[in-house]
C-alpha cells in the first residue's frame, strides 16, 4: 500500500496540472526572453573587432589565439579589422595596435 502511493505512475498527470498552466506559461517565457536579451545587450563599441554576441565572440577570439598563436592571430585580426582592434584573450578585453 505504501509503494502504491509512492509510485509516480499511479497518478494521472492531467489531474495535477491545471488547465491554466499553458496560458500562464507563455507570458512568463516571453518575459524571460526579454530579460535575457536586455541582460546580454551591450552597446556597440567604436573600436573595430569581433562582436560580443552573448559571449560567443570572446570564446572564438580566445580560441583563435590559442589555435593560431599570438603572431598569426594578430595578423589575421589586423587584416580583417585594421590597425587598431579589440579582441578578448582569457575573457579580458585586449587591444591590438600595429602597423
Amino acid at each position: 500500500m505504501v509503494l502504491e502511493t509512492l509510485n509516480p505512475m499511479h497518478y494521472n498527470i492531467t489531474n495535477l496540472v491545471p488547465e491554466t498552466m499553458p496560458v500562464a506559461t507563455v507570458p512568463i517565457l516571453i518575459l524571460m526572453c526579454f530579460l535575457f536579451l536586455i541582460w546580454n545587450h551591450e552597446e556597440t563599441s567604436s573600436i573595430p573587432g569581433p562582436g560580443y554576441c552573448m559571449g560567443i565572440g570572446p570564446l572564438i577570439s580566445h580560441g583563435r589565439f590559442l589555435w593560431m598563436g599570438v603572431g598569426n592571430a594578430c595578423n589575421y585580426y589586423n587584416k580583417t579589422y585594421g590597425e587598431f582592434v579589440r579582441v578578448w584573450i582569457s575573457g579580458e578585453e585586449t587591444f591590438i595596435i600595429s602597423k
